[in-house]
């Protein structure tokens, strides 16, 4: 018997990774887990029944969030909305845009957020039970926590589908913001009696320092909660871009300083994280950002009028503006290329309604209409692109669009591309197609590098990670794919 018939012989499990918080590193440890499992032979997808973020990736049938979409890679599977049914796009402090299986719902969009459960529930379990019927292992990633008492009765992320999958659980906590300890502890006594048997292990993550400096702590909480401490994570810089895009991160701080400019409503901010391992590059959120760069981007904008209006209270469109007479390269993306036109008309109502003007150095419209417009098209440059794009000419690319406009460019303005969309004049390249950067030859084009660490080398280092740092014979062990320790 060959190791790929064995396993499927003796393996139908799943496993959780729930947290104490949000940010307590769920979504790297279950990256990690993915591709550990997978290069131990096991057929692993992920699932998170519902993600709330603005950083989407486009799969066949519509967006998943981007912690999804890298978790399936590092599964090696092919990404799907099946791994992510439900998908929270915030749109303001109460309000998000509701994406059901890669499609926005537009009905439940304007639906009070506690009453959506009882019409999402059927959706997210027929999900879950197609991924798990072509998988060994499930690994299900949580949302929050799975303590928050307030929202148990509409938590799809965590508790119900837990139950449905019969997963053991794994409770992660971010240590470096102290009161480790606590955090598990109170997690572990707040859940129903029903849900407690399932916590099967807790995780310390991100920890700084001599492991033995913790000691008695977890022994300490398995007496009191029966629970074992399955693993210490360090601190590492682990390369998977955030899941919200917008953390400080590492920076090479060397090479061409790139500025990307980040307001309230910046979205898929994750598709620059090898720009911001190849290049000396920060987030710009004030005027005096843009004074030294060589590259500003603009990124893709939920709310393109509502980073308008931003740049025009802190003074970044100014200093946009000046980058701008300086001669430096204005990449901008999606949202960042309405911003960049003369006018951004709302006549359905998609941000509200009305009309706002743009920094208007593109002579160029953009109309946001009623439909969304998600796809992954493939796409050359023109070969005859101009300077200062010349190093981009007749590259092909591929990434994938989310929008709701379309502009419309006027001469002296052309086509960037060979089908006839983007848009460039002089130092100014403006595209709808997100994921350029993650392109090794793009990045080499824009800034002389490329990223020191691609993907596969950043989805091996994570497997490394938890294969050193968490008990894994446990770990197979919980998710039925392992005999018991």
């Amino acid at each position: 018997m060959d190791r790929s018939t064995e396993v499927q012989n003796r393996c139908v499990g799943a496993l959780m990774v729930a947290g104490t918080s949000s940010w307590a590193g769920k979504s790297v440890l279950a990256t990690g887990l993915c591709a550990s499992l997978r290069r131990r032979g096991f057929r692993v997808a992920p699932f998170k029944a519902q993600n709330m973020s603005n950083n989407a990736r486009v799969v066949q049938g519509g967006e998943i969030g981007a912690a999804q979409y890298f978790q399936a890679l590092a599964a090696g599977v092919t990404p799907s909305v099946d791994h992510n049914p439900i998908l929270l796009k915030p749109e303001a402090d109460i309000r998000s845009q509701v994406v059901v299986l890669g499609q926005v719902d537009r009905v439940l969009t304007e639906m009070p957020w506690r009453e959506r459960a009882p019409y999402l529930w059927e959706i997210v379990r027929d999900a879950y039970d197609r991924v798990a019927g072509d998988t060994d292992i499930v690994v299900l990633e949580g949302a929050g926590s799975p303590a928050e008492v307030n929202l148990a009765g509409v938590d799809l992320a965590n508790l119900r589908i837990g139950r449905h999958a019969d997963a053991p659980m794994l409770i992660v906590c971010d240590i470096d913001r102290g009161g480790a300890f606590a955090h598990l502890y109170g997690t572990w006594a707040l859940l129903d009696p029903i849900d407690r048997r399932r916590v099967a292990g807790f995780v310390l993550n991100r920890f700084r320092g001599d492991p033995a400096l913790l000691d008695p702590g977890p022994a300490i909480l398995e007496q009191k909660t029966g629970v074992p401490t399955l693993g210490v994570v360090p601190m590492v810089d682990h390369g998977l871009p955030d899941e919200d895009g917008a953390a400080p991160g590492p920076s090479s701080g060397s090479g061409r300083r790139v500025r990307i400019v980040r307001g309230p409503a910046a979205s898929n901010l994750d598709e620059w994280w090898q720009l911001r391992e190849a290049s000396d590059c920060r987030w710009a959120t004030k005027p005096a950002d843009l004074a030294d760069a060589e590259l500003v981007v603009l990124p893709g904008s939920k709310l393109p009028m509502t980073d308008l209006a931003w740049m025009r209270t802190t003074g970044v469109d100014a200093a946009i503006l000046s980058a701008h007479r300086r001669g430096v390269r204005l990449l901008a993306v999606c949202g960042g290329a309405q911003i960049l036109g003369e006018v951004v008309e709302d006549p359905h109502g998609v941000e509200g309604g009305g009309t706002s003007r743009g920094l208007g150095l593109l002579p160029a419209t953009t109309s946001l209409g009623p439909t969304k417009w998600v796809g992954r098209p493939s796409c050359q440059f023109r070969a005859d692109l101009p300077a200062p794009w010349a190093d981009l000419a007749g590259l092909c690319v591929e990434g994938y669009e989310v929008h709701f406009g379309q502009t419309r460019g006027r001469p002296p303005l052309a086509p960037a591309f060979t089908d006839g969309s983007g848009l460039v004049g002089g130092s100014i390249l403006a595209v709808y197609l997100h994921g350029l950067a993650e392109d090794p030859k793009v990045l080499m084009a824009l800034v002389g590098r490329e990223s020191p660490r691609p993907l596969t080398q950043v989805l091996d280092g994570l497997a490394d990670l938890v294969d050193r740092h968490l008990d894994m014979d446990v770990v197979l062990h919980l998710a039925g794919c392992g005999l018991a320790p």
